[in-house]
């Protein structure tokens, strides 16, 4: 399979401080070596990395987005930027010191930050449906089970209409969303410490089906 190579352009957005910046990546060392397989990385997620990641779905027109694992909120700024006023975000981060962290650098009314595993995605949105959900989760290597209950439940729980944007920094996950989605997206961020995989997927597929999923589908570069 080939990936696209995205060119990850910097957009408008808020640009952190290089204090801040620098806190970022202690708060994410500290979290990682506690728990390295629930964190999955040693740093944030580059500003050209998320940009373009959230330029494949429309969050201007989007009613309430859900993001799972906030990190130290480099996907939560960004999102907010382009989030409508009357817009809803909730953001899930099991780990309380990131939480916290998101919690008192966006005190934006928009966003509700949830100390708690994305597990419990739909025991948080007081049974609306978004039409976005942003996951940063390192997926292939959280613990047994962990990974495909969150995606089953990102599934049935996304607006009709809706999209799942995923960034991961491997294409191991591929199998698992074109299982449980009939269109998926695909690109790659070089710029990226390490290179990430960049995911857009649609249209999810009843419980029953998805054995014969077909292959990802690649739109044109951003």
């Amino acid at each position: 399979m080939r990936f696209l190579v995205a060119p990850c352009h910097a957009g408008s957005a808020t640009t952190p401080s290089a204090g801040s910046d620098l806190s970022d990546k202690l708060l994410f060392l500290r979290s990682f070596a506690a728990h390295p397989r629930r964190v999955g990385a040693v740093l944030p997620t580059s500003r050209r990395a998320v940009e373009s990641m959230l330029a494949m779905a429309e969050l201007g027109q989007a009613e309430l987005v859900a993001e799972l694992g906030a990190g130290t909120g480099s996907h939560t700024r960004a999102i907010l930027s382009q989030l409508g006023a009357r817009a809803r975000l909730v953001a899930f981060e099991i780990d309380p010191a990131m939480a916290a962290t998101v919690r008192e650098r966006l005190p934006d009314p928009r966003l509700e930050v949830v100390t708690a595993s994305a597990e419990e995605l739909e025991h948080h949105l007081d049974g609306q449906r978004p039409q976005v959900v942003v996951s940063a989760l390192p997926f292939t290597s959280l613990p047994a089970g962990a990974g495909t209950a969150i995606l089953d439940r990102t599934a049935r729980t996304l607006a009709p209409g809706g999209v799942l944007l995923v960034l991961q920094y491997s294409p191991l996950i591929t199998s698992e969303l074109t299982r449980r989605f009939g269109w998926v997206r695909r690109k790659m961020c070089l710029r990226n410490v390490p290179p990430a995989f960049l995911f857009a997927c649609r249209d999810p597929r009843p419980a029953d089906d998805g054995q014969d999923a077909p292959g990802l589908a690649s739109g044109p570069s951003s």
